[in-house]
């Protein structure tokens, strides 16, 4: 679970460096996707700690995950700022199923790693809640993109537990 976690976190932020490049800090939407990579920098932090404090080898697919995320990252703010938010959208609605279904594992067996993902699990369908509200149903494509980004999130959890 911490691997993926953090992987995951690490993408995130890796996504978010991606549209910021592109979109800079005047577009729409930037100031909340930098709020947004904020507070995916700090889940990454924590994260790391934990993996730190308890011995866990981090992903070897950090690298692609780098080159990958902001390549999406970027492709998605290309296409406009509602892409972008669609991006967040689909990424945090596979993120909230991932971390919900961890948090249904996990039980009452880890009290402190159930307390950290419960509460970025919280943040991220904030981040959710709030692409929608900016209009990612709006982007080119919608539908398409969605799935498709979600599909590339399923692949990446995957990836990263094994490797």
């Amino acid at each position: 679970m911490l691997r993926v976690n953090q992987a995951g976190e690490f993408g995130a932020t890796c996504i978010y460096a991606g549209q910021l490049a592109v979109m800079g800090n005047r577009a729409p939407h930037s100031a909340e996707i930098a709020a947004m990579a904020e507070q995916e920098a700090v889940h990454r932090e924590k994260f790391d700690a934990l993996i730190a404090k308890r011995g866990v080898r981090p992903t070897l697919l950090q690298p692609v995950w780098s080159a990958a995320g902001f390549a999406l990252g970027a492709a998605t703010a290309l296409l406009g700022p509602e892409a972008a938010m669609a991006c967040t959208a689909a990424i945090e609605t596979e993120i909230d199923k991932h971390y919900t279904e961890q948090l249904e594992e996990l039980g009452d067996e880890d009290p402190e790693l159930s307390a950290m993902i419960r509460e970025f699990r919280d943040d991220e369908r904030e981040h959710r809640d709030a692409a929608f509200a900016a209009g990612a149903e709006k982007a080119p494509a919608y539908p398409v993109l969605f799935q498709a980004i979600r599909l590339g999130c399923r692949v990446a959890i995957a990836a990263s537990k094994r490797i």
